[in-house]
């Protein structure tokens, strides 16, 4: 009798569990964090009224309500609800309600506010999480053959993992042929890719930050003539929540996590059409982006500067879409601009090229600049002629599904990074530790 009761009453948690969640399509999602306020997100499967309630994990009687947003069609159903009633340094849990229900999902929900702690002591110490190229098999849509997607337990060892957030280095979706040329496609592709059932977890349980790279853009390589880009930049402002964007169009933007700083930049809106042959210099970023980095770059007291980018920086090989093959006067550029200004601490981090590895330039007079490249997430692997990089660091090339922890520690005159690499089932490929002492110009006597 009692595994009777037991077996009905298993029945009735799942058909309640159903019920609630009919009208979730994906998420919720954690996007920025800040002292002060959190980007909360949830997709709906048709239009409704979405709204969170949360509390800090040491007063858990004292709940806050968000505003209620009503989901709508030209934004996929995505609703983007803010957090407003936060203070600095903890951690909160939440609930998720769609039409006044509450929707239960089996795993913990929760978001941090950022820590204050200038003029009070030390940074905290943190870890983030990286990756690029998520591409998720749809048999109707994909070429034949075998598929191109895989391995999509590699988010649930993100999840295990349980950084403090995860930053996208591009290609997070995969437009394909049937979605890069109408609204309809574009929207459907991105809801696809985010309803990933194992990528759901590290969705609602961490931050998330992100940039772009050609195929969440447009089609493979595309660059500033996709006409569809307008709509690809709203889909992805609508589905990833970055807390600012620096112009009016592009995803460019910039935030900070405890003491360290991170440019996002965009690599496509700007981009010259590669058969442009009677154009004497291509740009990949363009001027106008090139000297807020500059900028950010001069007024910035991070000791680990993070300047995320799709494509491969460092690498001086000119193949496929790297920086030096397609934009190397702007490579040039940037580099001697680091040198000239003697700007401390930075460290570019890419994806695109389907496979992992990192490369490290010795500036002249300076430390040396390293690029850590992380791909792929679930996509196809590929590295043809990444053995050829003369940067490459010995040890760190691989041809495999992967994804890196960076975990920055240490007091304040001794930040620390540890890099880790690890496979699809969140086993340890390699390790390497740099400190920001050791990335520093030589101080000029006076």
């Amino acid at each position: 009798m009692r595994k009777i009761i037991t077996g009905v009453l298993t029945v009735l948690m799942v058909t309640v569990l159903q019920a609630q969640s009919k009208y979730l399509q994906s998420g919720p999602m954690v996007g920025y964090s800040t002292m002060k306020e959190v980007m909360l997100t949830a997709q709906t499967t048709k239009q409704a009224n979405v709204y969170f309630e949360y509390w800090n994990i040491k007063s858990p009687k004292k709940t806050y309500t968000t505003a209620t947003v009503t989901t709508q069609k030209e934004n996929a159903f995505m609703a983007r609800v803010l957090a407003d009633k936060l203070e600095p340094s903890n951690t909160y849990h939440y609930k998720l309600f769609i039409n006044k229900k509450e929707v239960t999902r089996p795993y913990r929900l929760e978001f941090q506010s950022q820590p204050i702690w200038l003029w009070r002591g030390d940074a905290p110490d943190f870890t983030f999480a990286t990756g690029s190229c998520a591409y998720i098999s749809e048999k109707v849509y994909d070429r034949p053959g075998k598929p191109y997607g895989s391995e999509y337990q590699i988010f649930e060892s993100i999840y295990k993992v349980h950084p403090d957030f995860m930053l996208w280095l591009g290609d997070n979706t995969y437009l394909r042929e049937a979605d890069w040329n109408s609204k309809t496609g574009i929207r459907y592709r991105y809801t696809h890719t985010r309803s990933t059932p194992e990528m759901q977890a590290m969705l609602g349980s961490m931050h998330h930050y992100a940039i772009w790279d050609d195929h969440d853009y447009g089609p493979n390589n595309s660059d500033r003539s996709y006409p569809m880009h307008q709509e690809t930049e709203h889909m992805f402002k609508t589905f990833f929540a970055n807390p600012n964007t620096i112009f009016d169009e592009g995803i460019t933007g910039q935030f900070q996590w405890a003491d360290c700083e991170f440019f996002l930049l965009d690599n496509r809106t700007w981009r010259t059409p590669n058969k442009r042959t009677d154009i004497e210099h291509h740009e990949i970023l363009g001027e106008r982006q090139i000297e807020w980095l500059l900028d950010a770059l001069v007024n910035s007291y991070a000791p680990f500067k993070f300047v995320v980018i799709g494509g491969q920086f460092v690498n001086p090989l000119k193949h496929n879409e790297s920086h030096a093959n397609y934009a190397p006067e702007e490579r040039f550029k940037i580099i001697k601009a680091i040198e000239r200004l003697k700007i401390n601490g930075v460290i570019f981090l890419s994806g695109d090229v389907h496979h992992t590895e990192l490369s490290k330039l010795d500036l002249e007079g300076g430390y040396p600049l390293y690029d850590l490249t992380v791909s792929p997430l679930t996509s196809g692997v590929g590295g043809r002629n990444a053995e050829k990089n003369p940067t490459q660091v010995k040890g760190t090339l691989r041809k495999a599904k992967s994804f890196a922890t960076m975990n920055v520690h240490g007091s304040r005159r001794e930040r620390t990074l540890d890099i880790t690499i690890y496979n699809s089932n969140g086993k340890l490929q390699w390790k390497k530790q740099l400190k920001a002492a050791d990335l520093r110009f030589p101080r000029e006597k006076k």
